[in-house]
């Protein structure tokens, strides 16, 4: 769940978003501002995941499930608002020097750790020099490096200098905040907090059941509230039909609908009494990355033949039934980043042949599948269980590819797995994934050659001088205008290389039973205001154990 914040409802229209919903018309549900609809404390959003968390403390978090757990449990010093402005957090409020180079955070006094210590300047230096340490194997240091120095002042400011101007600087900040007194002096990879996380967020950790459940508890004394929602549990269900079921009978409350399940299955009464669906262009993007150490995929021809022999159109309208766009980079179309004039690779099996030819690739034995040097042009595609887009765009891929004579595998694995065995330790030939697009659009740690480590996000090995001083600049102005500048030409050069074959922004498609009340959609979402999200009492139907 991306707990990241959103735009007024008003604004939706201005924004090209598509908001739809159905329900509530159940009889018995108390119409919407009415006096049974005032807002109670109590229920359960049950949410439906098809991975389950690997690790609970965020600096050491590689993936989504751990993120939207981590983004309840801590709080970063600050946060994006639902009209995408940076707010405070655990900082009331900041100071920012002339030239760019000081940060001086001030922060919220009486805040807690949910074990009762208190939540000091000093668990923000911890956080930094743990973040910085060489020996922490986290992908998220790269913008601490930055600092030159960091500094408590007193109890409640915390101080950061830079050597130079770091336009990412400030919602650097936003990263989960760690507590000192339980990890300082100790190896924070074995730390029980991975398992078990104490932090200062909404709600509190309760229990996590490998491979079936994570259960949160809400916080009575958050400093912005008790949520109403007396508790969160994350079912893991690595299967989307069979979460679709699980939907039906009211075994979980949310999910992310395929575009099916969004346009056919929930179209009816049942869905339409007890539900609300939304719908508006995610922040996120679908690719096809390679393995680009392998020999297969060194020379670009290879890499812009197989983007002309995948028919992407055929993708968006008969997978996700038209719910989504092309993607041509790492970026949402119609944000401020991103470059309409990317290179375009319309769907051309002769081009993709005669690019294939030109790098010397051919059929020499008439068996349809193409030759080089003795080998013939086979690899394996590798994607996540449970996403039942991905495998149908991997066969699409599949049979598109063999029409200009590559032979394509399909291995499809079980998340944990997914990531431990083959991502991080690097034994794929292409892989189906996706990212979630940021709003501020730095590259740095996907996309830098320096982060192609050990479970580093880079972790297709792309290696670029020009797109690596591109990315620097970019990190080190604040003038908008000339960060676009090096954001289009990056843009350009990947349109040119095509590290990844990007394949398309879809739309998010989520849905929430009707009884929860307080739901404000917004450009990154739904989830904004989630605290503030309530089940009149009389609806209630969950009660969450002592």
């Amino acid at each position: 769940m991306n707990f990241a914040t959103r735009t007024l409802l008003t604004c939706i229209a201005l924004l090209g978003l598509t908001v739809t919903a159905c329900g509530p018309k159940e009889p018995g549900r108390a119409p919407a501002g009415s006096a049974a609809a005032t807002p109670a404390y109590g229920d359960i959003l049950v949410e439906g995941s098809i991975g389950d968390a690997s690790n609970l403390i965020p600096l050491l978090a590689s993936d989504s499930t751990s993120h939207g757990i981590a983004g309840l449990v801590f709080n970063g010093l600050i946060k994006y608002d639902k009209d995408i402005r940076i707010v405070g957090d655990l900082a009331e409020s900041w100071e920012i020097s002339k030239d760019g180079l000081v940060i001086t955070f001030h922060l919220r006094k009486g805040v807690r750790w949910h074990d009762g210590r208190p939540f000091t300047a000093a668990d923000v230096l911890y956080t930094y020099q743990v973040t910085v340490d060489p020996k922490t194997p986290t992908a998220y240091a790269g913008d601490f490096l930055k600092v030159k120095k960091a500094e408590v002042l007193d109890d409640w400011t915390f101080r950061a200098t830079y050597d130079k101007p770091f336009a990412p600087a400030l919602m650097s900040w936003s990263v989960g905040i760690l507590p000192k007194h339980l990890l300082t002096g100790k190896e924070i990879t074995t730390s029980p907090l991975g398992r078990r996380p104490i932090g200062t967020g909404p709600y509190k950790f309760k229990e996590w059941v490998t491979g079936q459940k994570i259960v949160l508890v809400s916080n009575p004394d958050y400093f912005e509230g008790r949520p109403y929602i007396d508790g969160y549990i994350l079912r893991i269900i690595p299967d989307t039909a069979t979460m679709f079921l699980e939907l039906r009978a009211n075994g979980i409350d949310r999910m992310g609908l395929t575009p099916l399940q969004y346009t056919r299955q929930t179209e009816n009464n049942l869905f339409r009494e007890n539900f609300n669906k939304y719908r508006y262009l995610s922040f996120a993007y679908t690719y096809m990355g390679y393995n680009l150490k392998n020999p297969l995929f060194a020379d670009k021809r290879v890499r812009q033949a197989i983007a002309h022999a995948v028919n992407r159109v055929e993708m968006i309208d008969g997978v996700l039934l038209g719910l989504g766009k092309p993607a041509t980079g790492p970026y949402k179309p119609g944000t401020w980043a991103y470059n309409p004039k990317v290179r375009a690779y319309p769907y051309d099996p002769a081009k993709a042949k005669a690019l294939l030819a030109e790098a010397g690739w051919k059929d020499l034995n008439g068996d349809g599948v193409l030759e080089k040097d003795g080998l013939p042009f086979t690899f394996e595609i590798i994607t996540n269980q449970g996403n039942e887009i991905r495998a149908k765009c991997a066969e699409i891929i599949q049979r598109r590819l063999a029409e200009v004579g590559i032979k394509v595998k399909i291995r499809v694995v079980e998340w944990a797995a997914f990531v431990k065995d083959f991502i991080n330790k690097r034994k794929f030939d292409a892989t189906i994934l996706g990212w979630t697009i940021p709003t501020e659009p730095d590259l740095y740690d996907v996309w830098h050659s320096s982060k192609t480590g050990p479970e580093e996000l880079n972790f297709i090995s792309y290696k670029n001088g020009e797109v690596d001083a591109l990315i620097e600049k970019g990190r080190e102005t604040f003038d908008q205008s000339v960060r676009k500048r090096y954001y289009d030409r990056i843009q350009e050069i990947f349109g040119e290389e095509q590290p990844y074959l990007f394949l398309y922004v879809p739309d998010a498609l989520p849905i929430v039973h009707a009884r929860f009340r307080g739901v404000e959609v917004a450009p990154l979402g739904i989830d904004h205001n989630f605290i503030k999200w309530y089940v009149p009492k009389v609806e209630q139907k969950l009660v969450m154990k002592p």
